[in-house]
């Protein structure tokens, strides 16, 4: 019975971080919803039907897309960078670990036939024991990098809070609906632009580094 570990365990477990890591480094999650000119220029059109034009306002009612705000304002783009940094970092140190388990694991397989079934095994459960342990870490440092992508958001997002509320001050709004909630809206409702041109002269960068959540009582960003 074969009972080193399979290099393809390690191959595995590092390919799923680097998939999960790109999809979340990438970029913030996009706008769902689009101003009216947007999304009537992308809506298909047929012969049944054509591209809504929403030319009317309601009075007191604006939209914004927080999403929007993560995607494109400065601080955002420089978010998304910082978060390819980490996760460039993590690979490295993944990829180090997955090296170690493969040679080991070559050298135990050469010298199978000089050892003694008992010991040759015993090696191979160790083996086994620390792609066990790799496998946790690669979903640990996922686990970690999402967090730390949820914390930075977070901090966008409140940071563009008081530019949201002199937003809505300005434009006389009685009621702020999620854009994502929005099919389409008249882009004179849309205060998002404005946030971001006062966010954008506010804060365009800030430090943070990967959560540790092996921390004894560190928790994972809300």
């Amino acid at each position: 019975m074969k009972t080193i570990l399979p290099t393809t365990l390690a191959l595995a477990a590092v390919a799923a971080f680097v998939c999960a890591s790109q999809a979340s480094a990438q970029t913030a999650p996009k706008p769902k919803a689009k101003p009216a000119a947007a999304a009537a220029a992308a809506a298909p059109a047929s012969a049944d039907s054509a591209p809504i034009q929403i030319t009317a306002t309601v009075p007191g009612l604006c939209v914004l897309s927080r999403d929007a705000i993560l995607q494109t304002s400065t601080v955002g783009a420089f978010v998304t960078d910082r978060m390819k940094q980490l996760a460039a970092v993590v690979r490295a140190e993944l990829t180090s670990d997955q090296t170690s388990l493969e040679n080991d694991a070559k050298a135990l397989e050469g010298q199978k036939a000089s050892l003694d079934a008992e010991v040759y095994n015993q090696r191979g459960q160790a083996l086994q024991q620390r792609g066990g342990q790799f496998q946790e870490k690669v979903q640990l440092r996922q686990r970690e990098m999402e967090a730390t992508q949820q914390k930075a958001f977070a901090r966008i997002l409140q940071a563009s809070g008081p530019f949201v509320g002199q937003m809505v001050s300005q434009h006389g709004c009685g009621v702020l609906l999620d854009a994502n909630a929005v099919i389409v809206a008249n882009q004179n409702t849309d205060i998002t632009a404005g946030v971001i041109q006062l966010l954008n002269g506010s804060l365009t960068q800030f430090s943070f580094d990967r959560e540790h959540l092996d921390t004894p009582g560190a928790a994972p960003a809300q």
